[in-house]
């Protein structure tokens, strides 16, 4: 993909799509990454002159965005929602001791942090989606974990359901809505007002907790697990 500067200073990438009926503008939650995506006959000097007479409402965005944040030694970290301080400690893993997040100290602080809040979203989003499953009377394949931008959780036909780990770094009923938003996902592959009343059955309260994600769940795509991701 090509790349030019808008306003003089701010980074741009450029992605054509066949599929693409206008052009658009994307900021990325995370890192704050401009993509403009251009239908595949549009030229691409209407690229340029589209991506620069938004060159401030992109200037705007991205200085509202959080800046990345290193899972370091001494960083406060949210996990399930509460600002939990990476603590070099002699354990031999990762351990929550109250608000102190014990690590040890002979080995990269985020690399094990990482691992630690994947465990945990596992186990956490293996309850709630059996929980939710069994109230629908649907069964799932597997669950997934991965690093994602763009997405939260998804759910394929065949019954697979995908999730971002960093969902252990949301408040607890915020990853129970996720997951209760894909196995609602099982009885409807779509966002219908079937399928939002199925997830409504579930989490009747969702519409809090899904505000909750738009609001904040930029703050945790900002973090970092190691030096220069």
């Amino acid at each position: 993909m090509d790349s030019f500067l808008v306003g003089g200073d701010i980074p741009v990438t450029l992605k054509r799509s066949a599929r693409a009926r206008r052009m658009t503008l994307r900021v990325a939650r995370a890192g704050g990454e401009v993509v403009l995506t251009l239908p595949s006959l549009a030229s691409l000097s209407d690229g340029r002159a589209f991506a620069e007479s938004r060159a401030g409402w992109l200037r705007q965005i991205r200085a509202t965005m959080p800046q990345p944040r290193l899972a370091a030694h001494g960083a406060l970290i949210p996990v399930e929602g509460r600002a939990r301080a990476i603590t070099p400690a002699d354990e031999r893993r990762v351990r929550l001791r109250g608000d102190a997040l014990l690590v040890p100290r002979q080995r990269p602080a985020g690399v094990q942090v990482a691992a630690w809040l994947k465990h945990l979203a596992r186990m956490r989003l293996a309850v709630a989606c059996d929980r939710h499953g069994a109230a629908l009377g649907r069964g799932f394949r597997a669950i997934v974990l991965r690093d994602t931008r763009s997405r939260w959780g998804s759910c394929t036909h065949d019954g697979r359901l995908m999730f971002s780990w960093r969902l252990a770094m949301a408040p607890p009923e915020v990853l129970d809505y996720v997951a209760a938003h894909e196995v609602a996902h099982l009885l409807h592959m779509d966002h219908s007002p079937a399928f939002w009343a199925a997830t409504e059955r579930l989490v009747p309260d969702y519409a809090h907790h899904r505000g909750w994600l738009k609001q904040h769940g930029h703050e945790l795509l900002a973090w970092r697990f190691r030096e220069g991701d």
